[in-house]
């Protein structure tokens, strides 16, 4: 009851806009209102790799910033290529080395931050800044700041979970709600995420009216609520083959149809579903989301390979971004690690093409 009052002071706070700061260029905010576990990453990226692939925005100057969650490095920085998970985090390090071109930056300070992308000259004046060389920004993506209210976005992207509907949901600690289920009809687009591909209208509309909507037009992609309307879009998830993780990797574990699933994000369920398809389980490690590996977990893996020991290592890319940061990992485990790379897409060309328009008319 009092997260709830805190929550709604603060929302009442920040509804009139008078104690919000919108940044010099266009700027796009990737969030949800659950803790983890809607896809914000791939999101990010299909955002990204849309927008490099349009005419409007194809040739300008991109930058994707971040908290930089669990980093060991302070302040604005900027994320290089070769950056490890422990100082950036391991969602900017992910984005850079799939996206070089486009400038990726962690500060917790999102106002700052947009500042100091959209003027590098800003960045050789902070200290703590190890890296000031980059161009300035014509638009920036905003990971996962739906909760920061100080910056006022251009647009607001809000991700909800197609498995577990944030009416359906309790706020924490009770459930996995960290902001008010109504904050879901503040933002511009809703996004449900982790649909099955073969969903009809039907089951779309039906996901309409659970969210709170009273009507839904499949051929709009328009969901409306109280008279106001909102673009309302539905994706899925598509995983690649297994991907080595260091260059030693032994492609031949690939066909051994074993596995030890290990995991360090919200829910892994849809991958393990995934996985176990066309490999059997042999064991199945989840540790908490975003953890940082040690000396400890490599002997549990070492114990796990010597189990079983014509299996294959499977985890997340987001977790091999971290494990790349272990210097001490045998070589014995890097011949059979792999990762499991994800994307996400709409369900239909006609979602596909609302989307682009939307980012088009920035």
């Amino acid at each position: 009851m009092i997260y709830r009052i805190v929550l709604s002071i603060r929302n009442a706070r920040y509804k009139s806009g008078r104690h919000s700061t919108a940044a010099e260029v266009p700027t796009i905010c990737v969030g949800n209102i659950t803790v983890g576990g809607t896809g914000k990453t791939p999101h990010s990226e299909m955002i990204l790799r849309t927008l490099l692939g349009s005419e409007h925005w194809g040739m300008s100057k991109l930058a994707f910033l971040s908290r930089g969650y669990k980093r060991r490095s302070k302040g604005f920085q900027q994320v290089p290529y070769d950056g490890s998970a422990a100082l950036y985090g391991d969602e900017p390090v992910q984005v850079k080395r799939k996206f070089p071109s486009v400038t990726v930056a962690v500060d917790k300070d999102r106002i700052e931050g947009c500042d100091v992308l959209v003027h590098p000259e800003k960045a050789a004046g902070l200290k703590k800044c190890a890296f000031p060389d980059f161009p300035a920004a014509d638009l920036v993506l905003l990971d996962d700041a739906y909760q920061y209210r100080r910056l006022k976005a251009s647009l607001n992207i809000v991700l909800v979970d197609w498995n577990r509907p944030v009416t359906e949901d309790s706020l924490l600690p009770w459930g996995r709600l960290r902001d008010l289920p109504s904050r879901l009809y503040d933002a511009d687009i809703v996004i449900v995420s982790k649909c099955p591909y073969a969903l009809d209208a039907q089951e779309k509309m039906d996901m309409a009216r659970t969210l709170g909507y009273a009507s839904y037009d499949p051929e709009t992609c328009t969901a409306v609520r109280k008279d106001r309307p909102q673009t309302l879009l539905f994706t899925g998830i598509k995983y690649e083959r297994l991907q080595g993780v260091h260059d030693s990797a032994d492609p031949r574990y690939i066909y051994s149809k074993k596995l030890i699933l290990f995991t360090g994000i919200a829910d892994d369920t849809p991958m393990l579903r995934h996985l176990s398809d066309n490999y059997k389980i042999v064991e199945h490690i989840h540790f908490p989301d975003h953890h940082s590996y040690t000396k400890a977990d490599v002997r549990a893996l070492r114990n796990a390979v010597r189990r079983n020991p014509t299996a294959a290592l499977a985890t997340t890319e987001k977790d091999a971004q971290r494990l790349l940061d272990l210097k001490a990992l045998p070589d014995d485990l890097k011949s059979r690690l792999f990762f499991l790379p994800i994307t996400t897409d709409f369900l239909s060309d006609r979602e596909r093409e609302a989307f682009s328009q939307y980012l088009n008319n920035l």
